[in-house]
């Protein structure tokens, strides 16, 4: 999905999404750098996604581990 800044509101940026609507996006997670008009692209991150559930459940194996 590709969002659109539209303008920054204090702590936000009003983006324009693909079908029209707007939306506020908390500033902290743009880019650094980004600014009015500038096109953002959301993606999910399949590999990293699915590395952070291996690491989780291999904590959550060694912390309930019975001995």
């Amino acid at each position: 999905m590709n969002v659109i800044i539209d303008r920054f509101e204090e702590e936000f940026a009003v983006v324009e999404l693909d079908e029209g609507k707007f939306s506020d996006l908390p500033r902290v997670l743009l880019p650094e750098g980004a600014k009015v008009g500038d096109v953002i692209s959301i993606t999910v991150d399949r590999d990293e996604t699915e590395a952070r559930r291996a690491r989780i459940g291999s904590l959550r194996r060694r912390l309930f581990k019975k001995d």
